[in-house]
């Protein structure tokens, strides 16, 4: 295919990409109402808690609420049509890779894609906690209205952070398999991930929550770790055909 054929099927493929995202958007602000109920929980836990008057989920434009449920929908319609959009790219490059390239995308999709959402899952058990444990410091004599963008802005990165953090062990045994880093390597540096580790989950947790930070920061050293163990058995098996091959070649 010409350089010109290319970017006719890329224009071919985006517009069907697009269209499946705008029906999934469409589906999914069917439940905004649900699904901000759902991201409401806290704020109602700490309104039982405190008082009806003490916290409430704010809306300070005439378009906030409408906004607010686009940008939900928006979210939800990706995830809806994560099918149409990721076919439609692996389309497209399937053709200039090969039969091995192949094979490491897949496995490495079918690795990342569980791990992102068991992340988001994480992120969306922590969240409750972190946002209950920063209401205590706002005293009785005030009231605490969340911002409505700012509240949906604060889960949307929590549960995106969290679930990136998790994809990135991946990313580390794919490094291995592309010949760039040792599992040796990837176990050494140990001690630097746990620290980042324990770093990472500080920041994406409010210092007085002990409890998220430790469990945050336990999976991902897990993680870590795995992606070590794997690595190191690519290299086995590396060596081993390495080896096998030396010997043909004597022979």
């Amino acid at each position: 295919m010409t350089l010109g054929q290319h970017l006719v099927e890329l224009r071919k493929r985006l517009m069907i990409a697009a269209i499946a995202l705008v029906v999934g958007m469409g589906v999914a602000f069917v439940v905004t109402e649900q699904v901000i109920d759902l991201l409401t929980v806290p704020i109602q836990l700490i309104a039982e808690a405190r008082g009806t008057e003490f916290a409430k989920l704010n809306f300070t434009s005439i378009t906030a609420g409408f906004d607010l449920r686009l940008r939900i929908a928006f979210a939800i319609g990706i995830i809806l049509s994560a099918p149409v959009w990721v076919w439609q790219i692996w389309a497209f490059l399937v053709p200039g890779l090969t039969r091995k390239e192949v094979r490491y995308t897949i496995a490495f999709m079918a690795a990342a894609v569980p791990l992102f959402f068991g992340g988001t899952v994480v992120g969306w058990l922590i969240m409750p906690h972190i946002i209950e444990l920063m209401a205590q410091f706002v005293p009785d004599q005030g009231a605490l209205f969340f911002d409505a963008q700012y509240y949906y802005d604060f889960i949307f990165k929590l549960l995106l952070v969290v679930g990136i953090a998790f994809v990135l062990p991946v990313f580390l045994v794919a490094l291995n398999v592309a010949g760039v880093i040792s599992g040796m390597a990837i176990l050494k540096g140990w001690r630097v991930a746990v620290l980042i580790a324990v770093i990472f989950s500080a920041l994406a947790t409010p210092a007085a929550d002990i409890f998220s930070m430790l469990m945050l920061a336990g999976i991902l050293i897990v993680l870590y770790l795995a992606a070590a163990a794997v690595s190191l058995l690519v290299d086995r098996r590396r060596r081993k055909r390495d080896s096998l091959l030396l010997a043909g070649a004597a022979e």
